[in-house]
């Protein structure tokens, strides 16, 4: 088959493009869950959607020109699991993401060079106006960030505020906590900011059983 089929779509619009780290997100989700994320708390990619068009439409104004929305998620698929998550990947295409995804087959294929080789192409064509980086801390992408923005590039960073102090306190980038965005979540996520506890102090439950320690063995 063509390798060309598999090919980002060249961009002639200008852009504000969102990048979707899936399985970073998805590993940032559980560790505040403290379990595999069930799906009244996985994020509604709808809307997730329309924050990017509003955001897309306010970029518009300020600049005086035509702005298109453009979203992706990065997956990887493990070996077998196609059928698994082909539900998934054809709701996502539904609502007008594209999807890119690429075989779990070791360490090493991982998606962020994915992400940041889509974002340089976007920006060689020319066509990028802005761009929102969605992954649970986000540091693989800092140098690539801290670019566009000496370039004179919107540049914000989606995710979790636990895992991104770096974005948090970085003072230049954006920051955007995921569960900020309305409607992303059906159900509020259980999460403590332990550098905001209330005065009386707050309960930690643990994630699993103390048993499990010899249950594992």
């Amino acid at each position: 088959m063509n390798r060309h089929a598999y090919a980002a779509h060249p961009q002639s619009q200008p852009t504000l493009l969102l990048v979707w780290d899936g399985p970073n997100l998805d590993m940032g989700l559980g560790a505040i869950l403290g379990a595999r994320p069930t799906a009244s708390h996985r994020p509604r990619f709808d809307a997730v959607g329309r924050w990017l068009i509003g955001r897309t439409r306010r970029l518009a104004d300020e600049r005086g020109e035509a702005v298109e929305p453009e979203a992706t998620v990065f997956t990887n698929i493990a070996p077998g699991g196609g059928e698994v998550v082909r539900p998934w990947v054809e709701a996502l295409r539904n609502v007008g993401f594209a999807v890119f995804a690429k075989p779990k087959t070791d360490e090493d294929s991982d998606v962020d060079p994915d992400m940041i080789a889509h974002i340089r192409r976007r920006r060689e064509e020319g066509v990028l106006r802005g761009v929102v980086v969605a992954s649970a801390d986000g540091q693989n992408f800092q140098p690539l960030l801290e670019t566009l923005h000496a370039e004179g590039l919107p540049v914000t960073v989606l995710g979790f505020r636990e895992h991104a102090a770096w974005a948090v306190q970085h003072g230049q980038l954006e920051f955007v906590d995921l569960e900020d965005i309305e409607g992303v979540f059906r159900e509020p996520l259980p999460r403590l900011d332990l550098d905001s506890l209330p005065a009386e102090g707050a309960w930690l439950q643990p994630f699993r059983p103390l048993t499990a320690l010899v249950e594992e063995r």
